[in-house]
């Protein structure tokens, strides 16, 4: 596994319950990293020789703001380049964004990606994030943001039949599955063959979150860091023998129903729609590794 970054789903705690979150985050999610947990993850990465670049993200991670400032001083201190992921919401002045950035890029903080959308600040002309971005900028930070539209219909543009298109960059999964997908164009579930977005063989990049579960895909586990190294478990990953990844490699969201013995929907509106609520009617028979349940909207035996 030619692994290059490391996202630490810091807390899935959010300010925000976003509709098109994959991560089904809000300010009821429960977990949150140790600073010991971090440290332990970030010691076992610097025996992937390949990983260079460590996230710390949520969540929101900036509502554990002194968890964030140790971690990306950690994480400099062992050689990574670290970026952090944030909805920026306490940047409501230039002033304000420098007294939250500007320990963080002393601490060694080189990358700022800011969530900056209708989903965030609706049609707000001067956003937090947009401040953020400028003030990063100035002291140096890569600054950008992370924009993403609702999703939209799109006719086809030749004049052939069938259903239309869909756009914009949500994906559907996590709450955007049971949220914005009202109302949109859907294909049989047997056109499903592949799943373009993550690479399951190969990925370039993981989560961890607080729980130990690394995720190839946000709410699939190829294994718990608590109970095996972290490193141990990327060297001995492999796709085919997975109950989740093996099928979906192999023939996408199609696999998991052929190979798992499911009754799906008709029609789904893409891979994620369709792999995202596949997964959710397996989670009792998959408990380890199709976690946390959180992630599915579930707590307990309650749907969010």
């Amino acid at each position: 596994m030619p692994l290059q970054e490391i996202h630490f789903l810091l807390t899935y705690a959010c300010n925000f319950a976003c509709d098109h979150c994959f991560l089904y985050c809000s300010p009821q999610s429960t977990g949150t990293f140790t600073i010991q947990g971090v440290d332990e993850v970030l010691k076992e990465g610097l025996k992937v020789s390949t990983v260079r670049m460590i996230y710390f993200e949520g969540g929101e991670p900036t509502l554990y703001y002194p968890l964030l400032l140790e971690s990306v001083r950690r994480a400099h201190g062992y050689g990574y380049e670290v970026g952090i992921v944030s909805n920026a919401y306490g940047a409501l002045t230039e002033e304000d964004a420098r007294l939250w950035l500007e320990p963080l890029a002393e601490a060694g903080l080189s990358v700022l990606s800011v969530s900056d959308d209708q989903f965030h600040f609706g049609d707000q002309e001067e956003t937090p994030a947009g401040i953020a971005r400028k003030v990063g900028e100035q002291l140096g930070l890569t600054a950008f943001p992370i924009s993403i539209a609702p999703p939209e219909i799109i006719p086809h543009q030749d004049g052939k039949k069938g259903a239309s298109l869909v756009g914009g960059g949500a994906m559907f999964r996590g709450r955007a599955a049971d949220t914005l997908t009202e109302g949109l164009p859907t294909r049989p579930w047997g056109e499903f063959q592949e799943c373009p977005y993550e690479d399951l063989v190969s990925p370039t990049r993981v989560h961890v979150d607080p729980f130990g579960n690394i995720h190839i895909c946000q709410g699939i586990s190829i294994g718990s860091f608590w109970r095996e190294p972290f490193s141990r478990i990327i060297a001995n990953y492999h796709p085919d023998n997975h109950p989740i990844c093996g099928p979906l490699n192999r023939r996408g969201p199609a696999g998991l129903i052929e190979e798992l013995s499911l009754t799906p929907q008709d029609s789904y509106v893409d891979e994620c729609h369709a792999c995202f609520s596949l997964r959710r009617d397996l989670l009792d028979d998959y408990p380890e590794i199709l976690a946390p349940r959180q992630v599915y909207g579930i707590t307990g035996d309650e749907v969010l």
